[in-house]
């Protein structure tokens, strides 16, 4: 007789096929994971986009109510509306008083820099370019498009 251990059922380790199975199969769920922590990304950015661009026209509205009550003096041909994104951080003095609009120049998600797109009121709605007179609305400059199918320009 040969002395070979005895192993009892229970001591047994995973077979290879058994262990190939069970790569398989967390492959298929860390795939399925991945799509998902994309998406949930992006609606992150999107989200972060929205309000960032709600956070300046606030600001170019309040600028442009301030002026409009003749808090102080702004340019004949701006129609009350900020030279630039600029001046809405650096403020404008009323009354001896320094008053800021905007904390800072947020920065944009989709693009990962502080420039925006412009828009004056002499501009054309739908062009890309800015006439510099005075800032009426901003925009984002990714080309990129939302989860909703929309450019993100056209927010």
């Amino acid at each position: 007789m040969l002395n070979r251990p005895i192993r009892k059922r229970s001591e047994r380790g995973l077979t290879l096929v058994e262990l190939i199975v069970t790569v398989a199969i967390l492959g298929i769920l860390a795939s399925a994971a991945v799509p998902i922590a994309r998406f949930k990304v992006k609606r992150e950015k999107e989200r972060e986009l929205r309000r960032d661009l709600w956070e300046m026209r606030d600001a170019i509205d309040h600028y442009k109510d301030a002026a409009d009550k003749g808090a102080f003096q702004t340019k004949v041909d701006s129609q009350n509306y900020p030279p630039d994104l600029e001046t809405l951080v650096n403020g404008v003095d009323v009354q001896g008083k320094k008053v800021k609009f905007l904390r800072r120049i947020p920065v944009d998600p989709m693009t990962g820099k502080t420039e925006w797109g412009l828009h004056s009121m002499q501009d054309d709605p739908k062009s890309d370019s800015f006439g510099g007179q005075s800032v009426f609305d901003v925009y984002s400059k990714s080309q990129g498009t939302a989860l909703d199918g929309t450019k993100y320009s056209d927010w």
